[in-house]
C-alpha cells in the first residue's frame, strides 16, 4: 500500500471549534468550504492554488487533535494491510477508522488528490503547513517507526537527534510525516509549519492570537487560541523541497 495522497485532519472541540476555526484560516490563509456530514462537523481549508490537505472536524472530545488520512487505491486491501501490521479497524463507514499499535488515529480514503499548493507569501516570508508529527509514547517507539514505514512503503531516515525520524516521503505530496519520541506521555500529534523565517511568522501568528510556549535552536512551540500544539519550524516551505 503507497499512499497517493495524504490530508491533516485538526480535530477541533465544539467548545473551541469557532476559534479554532477562525485561527487556521488566518494562519492559512485558505478558505473555507461549505461544511458536511450528518452534523456538519466537516469543512476544508481550501487552498487558492492546487488541491486540499487540511480539513477541520468538529468532535464531542475536551481537546484538540489531529489525525492523518490516507488516500489509497485499493481500500480494501490497504485495510487488510493496515490491520495485518498491527493496525485496530474502528469503524467503516464508506472510509475506514484505524489505530496505529500506538494509538495514533488515522483513516484509509479513496477520495482523488493530485496537486500540492505552493506557500502563502505574506510579503516579508513565506509559510505553509507542511507536516505531521506524531509524538509517540516512549515504550512504544520503534514499533511504532517500523508500522508506518510498513504501512506506507517508505523508509524511515533517522534524524540528527535520536528522539526524530521521519519517512521518505516523496516530494510531490503536500504534506510529510515526522515521528518524534517522547520523554513521558501517550501517543498524540501535531502540525507544523514550515517558513522561511521564523521570526516574522512567529509574530503573525501572535498577532492573530497564538502564544509562544518555547523557543528552540531550529523550532518554535506555539499553542493556537483553540488550545491546539504547533511548531513553526525553519525549512523551506517550497512544494517539493524537503
Amino acid at each position: 500500500m503507497t499512499p497517493f495522497w495524504l490530508t491533516i485532519f485538526l480535530d477541533l472541540p465544539a467548545a473551541r471549534h469557532d476559534a479554532g476555526t477562525r485561527f487556521w484560516l488566518a494562519a492559512t490563509g485558505y478558505g473555507l468550504s461549505a461544511t458536511r456530514g450528518d452534523h456538519d462537523e466537516f469543512a476544508t481549508l481550501v487552498p487558492p492554488v492546487g488541491d486540499a490537505h487540511l480539513k477541520l472536524q468538529r468532535t464531542d472530545g475536551a481537546t484538540p487533535g489531529v489525525h492523518l488520512d490516507l488516500h489509497v487505491a485499493d481500500l480494501d486491501g490497504a485495510v487488510a494491510h493496515a490491520v495485518a501490521l498491527g493496525a485496530e479497524l474502528v469503524a467503516r463507514p464508506g472510509h475506514a477508522v484505524l489505530r496505529s499499535p500506538a494509538g495514533f488515529v488515522f483513516c484509509l480514503v479513496g477520495e482523488e488528490r493530485a496537486e500540492a499548493t505552493p506557500p502563502a507569501d505574506w510579503g516579508t516570508h513565506r509559510s505553509r503547513v507542511d507536516q505531521l508529527t506524531i509524538d509517540v509514547a516512549p515504550d512504544a517507539w520503534d514499533a511504532e517507526a517500523a508500522f508506518w514505514s510498513g504501512l506506507t512503503g517508505w523508509p524511515v531516515h533517522r534524524g540528527s537527534s535520536p528522539e526524530f525520524a521521519r519517512l521518505g516521503t516523496p516530494s510531490e505530496l503536500p504534506v510529510r510525516i515526522l515521528l518524534q519520541r517522547l520523554d513521558e506521555g501517550e501517543t498524540h500529534g501535531h502540525v507544523d509549519i514550515a517558513t522561511d523565517d521564523r521570526g516574522q511568522e512567529v509574530e503573525r501568528l501572535t498577532a492573530r492570537g497564538a502564544d509562544q510556549t518555547r523557543w528552540h535552536e531550529h523550532w518554535t512551540v506555539m499553542t493556537g487560541p483553540d488550545g491546539s500544539t504547533f511548531c513553526v519550524t525553519e525549512r523551506r516551505p517550497d512544494t517539493g523541497l524537503r
